[in-house]
């Protein structure tokens, strides 16, 4: 697992994990990164199932409450089958211009 951060965003790229191990370093991790936004990227993994982006489904639910986004990078799954309550989008870029929306969102009062 990488970790960098730019600016108030928390950018966590998987490496050689399982999905499984990730996401429990990552809730074990959680306390550095729960005032950032944070941006997951599983652009290295070969094949992903909607069972896989369920397993971050909790730390997602979890840091969105606390009014922070939550945003998966990945072009391995068809993001019509992935359920609504997780943001999953295939780049990079992408994932900023969510997190920049929900900001101003957050800033309105939605």
């Amino acid at each position: 697992m990488i970790i960098d951060q730019d600016g108030n965003i928390s950018i966590i790229t998987q490496e050689k994990a399982t999905l499984p191990e990730l996401v429990k370093k990552l809730q074990a991790l959680y306390p550095k990164f729960k005032n950032s936004n944070i941006i997951v990227i599983l652009s290295t993994l070969k094949t992903l199932g909607v069972h896989d982006i369920v397993e971050f489904l909790e730390i997602s639910n979890t840091h969105r409450g606390s009014k922070h986004s939550f945003v998966i990078v990945t072009d391995k799954i068809d993001l019509d089958e992935t359920p609504d309550e997780i943001v999953v989008v295939p780049t990079t870029q992408e994932a900023y211009d969510i997190i920049e929306m929900e900001e101003m969102e957050r800033d309105l009062g939605f």
